[in-house]
């Protein structure tokens, strides 16, 4: 084909494309009144008002001038945005059941294919959801037997900081391997050793994920997922990472067949066997191979990468405010002593601790942006009407960094927890694990597992930066989906 001809092609397939873009956005507005936004260019939508190394300021500095309730177009596609507590809390809580399907994510379905809990919908998320959290309270989800797990595990993972004997290391893999033998104990039904061969990758492949969710590829995927999936780039080794852990995940579920007990399950894989050779009869059944692998994959990612992150860039902002760990020691030596493990009823009697916790949780906005959601049917919100299938972006940052939730949103101070007696208190702002129908399904154990693994972490240890304070960066090293800390080094001083 000489150069005419293929220079008239692509001006066909532009102008096609730019038709179609027009017909699609005209067709959105057509079912319906979307809130303002700013004017969409054809196929691009508004992608390049968006800062790729910090979408979520973007997406802020957007809201301040279309209003906290407000339409996007990723590409073709429009979203609407909620900036704000009053906004998130008026869709997510007010009106639940409207706003409570999960939203479009290529990302997300690339892992999940639209299985298992996180991206299903319907009533397979309504089984899905209600057999994992019954499975889970059976193996001792918010009771006495989980904190006994997450108490050895605490207990290993100290013995392991004292044989770096103070000397400095990046914490990374140290609390990853900790978080992640709790919930593998349950999904699994047994912890690795730190040292294990395969656990050491399917941490290293699940680290690849979170840090591709995060990336400039990872967010054009989400935007272009037909066009950037068959382009090269970095994003294969995030495909490649998602397939991996799942086939790691496939490994142990059909070990798990082999020696399948249905009158005595040991985990949570042998309930959803049993549960499958119940429902084996059953053509439309939610219980099957493809189920239980995205299953076991979203209780073990959710259950590693987000407490795991959360402890290693909690740590660094305590480096960076020496006076509250200080403090935190004080109250430690007052309540627990050095001579007993922390337990979750000391909790109520550690108001700073927990304040400090929760500081932690609100000041590193984990999940800026929010997992997306979408409405079930045409819903009529504030002044505007919302057509079914539309996807939400709920911004739990904007939540979280509220000035009329918190007093000083951009700075970290466990005051915004703590009465003026310093008792803890309850703030309706604090929504890191989401809020309404689709709420983090680990949420108890999350929290249970902070706060027995920062207590018994800073019980035994004072912490030592390597630079000096005014050094310390604690703005994220990658901020798209999650905000992703930068790497560092302490050291872990025997008290």
């Amino acid at each position: 084909m000489d150069f005419i001809g293929v220079t008239t092609l692509l001006l066909m397939t532009c102008i096609i494309f730019i038709c179609l873009s027009v017909m699609q956005t005209k067709k959105a507005k057509g079912k319906g009144k979307l809130p303002p936004g700013p004017t969409p260019l054809p196929i691009l939508g508004n992608i390049l008002q968006l800062n790729g190394k910090d979408v979520f300021k973007s997406l802020i500095k957007l809201s301040e001038k279309y209003g906290p309730v407000y339409t996007l177009h990723m590409g073709m596609d429009p979203v609407v945005v909620l900036c704000s507590y009053d906004a998130v809390k008026e869709a997510l809580i007010d009106n639940a059941e409207d706003f409570g399907a999960r939203g479009h994510m290529p990302l997300l379905d690339r892992i999940k294919q639209k299985y298992g809990v996180a991206a299903s919908n319907g009533e397979r998320w309504r089984q899905l959801r209600r057999f994992s959290l019954m499975t889970l309270r059976n193996f001792g989800m918010g009771k006495r037997s989980i904190e006994q797990r997450i108490q050895e595990e605490a207990q290993f993972l100290t013995e392991e900081l004292r044989k770096s004997k103070a000397q400095p290391l990046d914490p990374t893999f140290y609390f990853a391997k900790a978080v992640s033998n709790v919930i593998c104990s349950v999904v699994f039904g047994d912890r690795f050793e730190y040292e294990d061969k395969e656990f050491l990758k399917l941490l290293g492949l699940l680290t690849e994920v979170f840090k591709g969710f995060s990336s400039f590829w990872g967010q054009m995927y989400n935007v272009y997922p037909k066009v950037v999936g068959k382009m090269p780039g970095p994003h294969h080794k995030f495909f490649n990472a998602i397939d991996g852990i799942q086939e790691v995940i496939a490994k142990h579920v059909k070990m798990h067949k082999e020696t399948l007990d249905l009158n005595d399950p040991r985990d949570f894989i042998d309930c959803f066997l049993i549960k499958m050779e119940q429902e084996k009869g059953i053509p439309d059944t939610e219980f099957h191979m493809e189920g239980i692998v995205k299953t076991a994959y979203d209780l073990f990612d959710a259950g590693t990468e987000t407490v795991s992150t959360t402890m290693r860039y909690g740590l660094m902002i305590l480096l960076k405010h020496p006076d509250v760990e200080e403090r935190i020691h004080q109250e430690i030596d007052k309540v627990i002593g050095r001579n007993r493990a922390p337990c979750t009823e000391d909790r109520p009697h550690m108001p700073y601790m927990d304040a400090v916790i929760h500081e932690i949780q609100r000041y590193i906005d984990l999940v800026p942006l929010g997992i997306p959601h979408k409405v079930i049917r045409d819903v009529k919100f504030r002044d505007f009407l919302i057509p079914q299938g539309t996807t939400i972006y709920p911004m739990l940052g904007s939540v979280l960094r509220d000035p009329k939730q918190f007093k000083y949103p951009n700075q970290f101070n466990p005051g915004h927890f703590l009465d003026d007696n310093g008792k803890f208190i309850r703030k309706d702002g604090f929504m890191p694990f989401s809020s309404g129908k689709r709420i983090c399904l680990g949420e108890g154990l999350a929290r249970m597992e902070l706060f027995l693994f920062f207590t018994t972490i800073l019980q035994n240890f004072s912490l030592r930066s390597l630079v000096d304070v005014a050094e310390i960066d604690l703005t994220p090293l990658m901020s798209g989906f999650l905000n992703f800390p930068r790497y560092y080094q302490l050291a872990f001083i025997p008290r």
